[in-house]
């Protein structure tokens, strides 16, 4: 995958000569302006932690003096610090994974956009903005370039799934090389993409205070070119984006074809993250108003059809089919019968998640951790659905912890199940990789989304659990069994985002400040939240 075969022939491959990249490098010039990271950008979105959350009984200043740190914290910046990519003498990412012992390479020596992500926060939060700023510059830029796959062009906006630097030592110059999906796995573009940019864009900006690179003509012209695809009216009924499979973080088949959970956290993350960003011309107050309409009928319709716990779950195994107008209490037509049998016993009398899927006569219920962990951040999960999670993942903490966290899904696919599913995907066998594989880079994201919920002892139960192995380990990409008791049977050492998605977790836990450039509060405006009973009673 690294050859790139044939991409001479489209514009995605191009030498940085070949294209106009002036405006871009006038950016990259430009002093950043000098304020604390704790800046006034987006109060609306972020009131300035004064304890993350009033249910948090720790102070932070003695959480900081009783943090002691943990000795493979150095070895681990180390091992992110070897994974750099330069451009042109300027750092520009971390590649996903730097493991000497792999025969194959892959496109595991490429810089991922959303493999970036925890590195990226963690260079933040170590005071080093430089390669932060010039990953969404260079990510841009690439952004512009002609997208074909085959001989179909894709949308104007969608972002790289990743990039590639080959230097010519010959003749002392650099070269680009980007994925828009041509070169993937299934041919999937990353959906993803463009709502981890415009997130990490609000992350700069919350961390430094430089408001130069977001208010640029650049990158306001980024964020809208993505909101345009994303916002686009079509024939779809429901406020959520249809999406294939593979198109995120499970970049292969498994059953998230419409509308996964995971790619709607970011969605409405993304959107939150844009409408604070955007500036109120003639061209942005276009978008703000259709963020604005488009987030009330997202959360909405989250919180009401993608929401479960014990009661809602009753609820559905009660309901009447081939019910029809608008005062239909089954909405989507879901059959009783098609609630798999896990559902009841995993399902706690106390807890509740954002479940996989919905779309007619389709309810996935599959717990998917990335999705959940969002919607906290995002402030997609109202207060109590967001204490209703960490309650679960407490009361279900072998399953979606177990010895390494944590499970990208739960629970496994089996048997036919996975045949028809995965297309008998060999690397999605039961409980590896995707199909309920442990994932470390999931410690970031869990952390973060304790911190905010006032209960940040799960995120250290859970780190307490990753420093027994994942030094020892050689930081692989995933672990396999029910437990996560294994190292992945086809896993990467030295997963970049192993190693950045522990020393983030490590940071926010000593300083949940840091906090503050990953996580919205909540926007009053959205509520009161509809309450289930009112359309089951009617």
């Amino acid at each position: 995958m690294d050859s790139f075969p044939g991409l001479r022939k489209v514009s995605s491959y191009a030498s940085i000569t070949d294209v106009d990249e002036v405006e871009i490098s006038k950016l990259l010039e430009k002093k950043k302006v000098n304020l604390e990271r704790k800046s006034s950008f987006d109060e609306r979105s972020f009131s300035e932690l004064d304890g993350y959350r009033s249910g948090i009984d720790t102070p932070s200043s003695s959480m900081r003096n009783s943090f002691e740190p943990h000795p493979m914290i150095g070895e681990a910046w180390e091992a992110l610090r070897r994974s750099m990519v330069n451009f042109k003498g300027q750092p520009v990412g971390t590649i996903a994974a730097y493991d000497h012992a792999s025969e194959e390479v892959l496109n595991y020596d490429q810089v991922f956009v959303r493999d970036f992500v925890p590195s990226a926060l963690a260079f933040l939060m170590n005071g080093e903005p430089d390669i932060v700023k010039n990953f969404l510059l260079k990510t841009l830029y690439l952004q512009g370039w002609e997208k074909r796959v085959d001989r179909f062009q894709l949308g104007e906006g969608v972002m790289p799934a990743s990039f590639k630097v080959l230097h010519d030592s010959a003749r002392n110059s650099d070269t680009l090389i980007a994925d828009f999906g041509e070169s993937a796995i299934g041919r999937v573009a990353p959906v993803d993409s463009g709502f981890w940019w415009i997130i990490l864009l609000r992350a700069y900006t919350k961390s430094t205070g430089d408001l130069t690179l977001s208010e640029s003509p650049q990158c306001q012209k980024g964020m809208r070119l993505i909101l345009a695809l994303c916002l686009s009216e079509g024939f779809d009924t429901f406020p959520t984006l249809l999406c294939a499979d593979g198109c995120s973080m499970i970049d292969r088949r498994m059953g998230i074809y419409g509308y996964p959970i995971e790619i709607q956290a970011l969605f409405f993350m993304a959107l939150r993250c844009a409408l604070a960003m955007l500036k109120h011309d003639n061209e942005g107050n276009e978008f703000v108003e259709r963020i604005i309409k488009r987030l009330h009928a997202l959360s909405f319709h989250m919180r009401s059809y993608f929401w479960l716990d014990f009661q809602q779950l009753n609820d559905i195994y009660r309901y009447k089919t081939e019910e029809y107008s608008h005062t239909a209490v089954n909405k989507f037509n879901v059959i009783p019968d098609s609630i798999p049998y896990w559902v009841f016993d995993f399902m706690p009398t106390k807890g509740g998640y954002f479940i996989g899927n919905v779309s007619p006569a389709m309810m996935d219920f599959r717990w998917f951790a990335l999705g959940n962990c969002v919607a906290i951040l995002s402030s997609l999960a109202t207060p109590e659905q967001s204490m209703a999670i960490m309650d679960l993942i407490e009361a279900r903490w072998e399953e979606l912890v177990g010895e390494m966290p944590l499970k990208i899904s739960y629970p496994a696919i089996e048997s036919h199940e996975w045949r028809i599913v995965t297309g008998c995907d060999p690397k999605n066998t039961r409980w590896s990789y995707h199909n309920g594989g442990s994932w470390p880079v999931l410690l970031w994201l869990l952390t973060a989304a304790c911190i905010k919920v006032g209960r940040p002892q799960i995120a250290r139960r859970a780190i307490d659990l990753a420093e027994a192995r994942l030094q020892k380990d050689s930081w692989p990409e995933y672990y396999d069994g029910k437990v996560g008791r294994f190292v992945g049977k086809q896993a990467r050492k030295y997963q970049t985002w192993s190693i950045a998605g522990y020393l983030v977790a490590k940071m926010m836990l000593e300083d949940p400040s840091h906090l503050g450039m990953i996580s919205l509060e909540e926007d009053k405006l959205m509520k009161p939240l509809i309450k289930r009973s009112t359309s089951w009673t009617c």
